[in-house]
């Protein structure tokens, strides 16, 4: 009981923390995009459009008003859950960003999978091989990994499985002739709970090539930290004293020197996450895959500010929670955190 009050108070006291970061992030991103020279009334109406018909909309959209009370009038309808309509696709953003979202949390999570397997598995071995001849060329492959960027293994991998062999696809969620089921949105979700299982398993195999390049690319630096802290983790008495008790070297592993080094990797993937939720723009655009990352830059492409601001937000707020989620999963695994 006590463990659940205190993860109680660390996510009041997040929340109440996040409100004034939501604020902040929200008048920068008003502000900044109304120093751009764009001009939302001009853009919102035909290329003939009229002096007077432009002069019109900017009265109609408030934007004659002072900077701060246009910001007030938006943060209002932000309140209510209007974050504004798209002036290039002539929607809601909400409907927009409620379209692609889930798209990219599918591939984020499933990337995420991705490293923390390539990542624990390779820290383990990174660990394993220590002393020994291999641990040079192992920590030469770790580091030739990092210096890789996610959209360089996009094409890789695109080039080669999808080109070269041709045994995966690499454009769009679904192959043509499958129909998307729409319950939730999570397009895997919704085909399992629908008994679509041939939709999902197309779903999956359109998401391998962007997932294995979004988790391969994160996974060498949880390889490293995983191995520096088990390494950090061994030189403590207990297990030395671990030893002196009998017990094998696969059980002080697992049982001592893995729970204790876990943490800090923990705490890299949490600030990596958020960094992977907003980095799949660019492997996105290389896999015309429909989410945030699209439709982000089809935004900044015709300078629409709504989906911009709404996407901002949304990238923020995704971050925000992903930090509570892997403080309240560190202070479970770390008793010594809680507060009596």
């Amino acid at each position: 009981m006590r463990m659940f009050a205190t993860i109680a108070k660390l996510l009041v006291k997040r929340v109440l923390t996040a409100i004034p970061i939501l604020l902040l992030v929200s008048a920068l991103l008003f502000c900044i995009l109304r120093i751009l020279p764009v001009d939302p009334a001009a853009m919102s109406l035909p290329p003939n459009a009229t002096v007077q018909e432009v002069e019109a909309m900017r009265t109609e959209m408030g934007l004659n008003l002072p900077l701060y009370q246009q910001y007030g009038i938006w943060l209002n309808k932000l309140f209510h859950g209007d974050i504004g309509r798209s002036i290039h696709f002539r929607q809601d953003v909400t409907s927009l960003i409620g379209s692609t979202l889930p798209a990219t949390v599918e591939l984020a999570l499933i990337a995420m999978v991705v490293a923390t397997v390539f990542g624990l598995a390779g820290g383990l071995f990174l660990f394993y091989v220590r002393g020994t001849r291999a641990e040079a060329v192992m920590d030469f492959f770790s580091i030739l990994l990092l210096s890789l960027p996610e959209f360089l293994w996009s094409l890789f991998l695109l080039l080669i499985f999808g080109v070269f062999f041709e045994v995966l696809p690499f454009t769009g969620r679904l192959s043509p002739g499958f129909e998307r089921p729409v319950v939730t949105g999570f397009l895997l979700f919704d085909s399992l709970i629908t008994g679509k299982i041939s939709t999902f398993l197309n779903a999956l195999e359109h998401m391998i090539l962007p997932c294995l390049a979004l988790g391969i690319a994160l996974s060498p630096s949880l390889m490293r930290v995983l191995r520096s802290s088990l390494l950090d983790a061994y030189q403590d008495d207990y297990i030395q004293q671990a030893r002196l008790r009998g017990l094998s070297e696969k059980r002080i592993l697992i049982r001592h020197g893995l729970k204790n080094a876990i943490l800090p990797t923990l705490s890299l993937m949490g600030v990596q996450f958020g960094f992977l939720f907003g980095g799949t723009l660019l492997v996105e655009i290389i896999y015309s895959y429909p989410g945030m990352g699209n439709l982000m830059v089809d935004a900044i492409r015709n300078a629409d500010l709504p989906i911009i601001q709404g996407a901002g937000l949304t990238y923020c707020i995704a971050v925000l929670v992903i930090s509570i989620v892997v403080d309240s999963l560190y202070l479970i695994l770390n008793p010594k955190l809680r507060v009596r």
